[in-house]
């Protein structure tokens, strides 16, 4: 492989997601990440584009999003405007072609990590609209009739809740990784990663009323990494002796976000 993705010093990837993302990129497919909120899918891009030394695009999904605005937008309000004040250039069309981010990634001079953040929230047609755009590295803008074409393949990696079930088509074209929950000893890596000097006992304190929490079936909200992450520097910044931890659950809004859940840990660890 001419280009490998490693751990960097603010990401912590396990062997097997380094394997993914590497075998995506050989292969030249879009890798396709899941795995619970809060356990590093969108900052994965970030890491790839540090470790490889590329430039990081993001295109950002919402419900309202469509293919089309990844690829080009025809501006024809601000060409109306030009025209009724007599600016000139108003029949080149070319000027209202606004590229939207895939298209800013094809026409980049140099490869560009693409991250295409939680597609789940866009409508079903969505991940098809892209497919072919995704195979061929070009689009039409029918404007100007003229083809657009990848200067160079980006890395493309794409995010998912599994809010929706994407369409198998699309699938097939991915290189797919599930990112698991952190174990404690992968956990106590990524805290590191951030707070190198934080104390041995209570960082395994905090770990252990964590995973703790995690582990009780009725938790609705189960906290996640970063939550853990910014416990662990509350309890620092408040001062909080080891002891207090489990007695007191200081801060504990900053781990449990739901009433319910609230109440079911306070009763549970009483």
């Amino acid at each position: 492989m001419r280009e490998a993705f490693h751990s960097t010093g603010q990401y912590v990837a396990s062997e097997q997601l380094m394997a993914s993302v590497n075998v995506a990129i050989a292969l030249e497919k879009p890798l396709l990440i899941k795995g619970e909120p809060g356990t590093g899918k969108t900052m994965l891009a970030q890491a790839v584009a540090a470790s490889l030394g590329k430039k990081l695009i993001v295109w950002n999904i919402k419900s309202t999003t469509k293919a089309q605005d990844g690829l080009y937008l025809y501006d024809t309000i601000q060409r109306l405007y030009d025209g009724q004040f007599g600016e000139e250039g108003v029949d080149d069309i070319a000027r209202y072609i606004k590229l939207g981010k895939l298209g800013e990634a094809f026409a980049d001079d140099e490869q560009v990590i693409l991250l295409i953040d939680e597609i789940d929230k866009a409508d079903l047609e969505f991940p098809n609209d892209l497919l072919w755009e995704l195979d061929q590295m070009e689009f039409y803008i029918h404007e100007t009739k003229r083809t657009v074409k990848a200067k160079h393949r980006p890395i493309v990696i794409i995010t998912s809740n599994a809010e929706k079930e994407l369409p198998d088509a699309f699938l097939r074209r991915c290189i797919f990784h599930y990112i698991d929950f952190p174990d404690e000893q992968l956990m106590e890596q990524i805290v590191r990663v951030h707070y190198p000097d934080v104390e041995q006992k209570l960082l395994q304190e905090a770990m252990d009323v964590f995973y703790e929490i995690r582990s009780y079936r009725d938790i609705r909200k189960k906290p996640s990494t970063s939550e853990l992450i910014d416990w662990i520097n509350a309890l620092q910044l408040g001062g909080i002796p080891t002891e207090q931890i489990r007695k007191a659950l200081p801060f504990v809004g900053v781990i449990v976000k739901k009433d319910e859940d609230l109440e079911t840990v306070r009763q549970k660890m009483a």
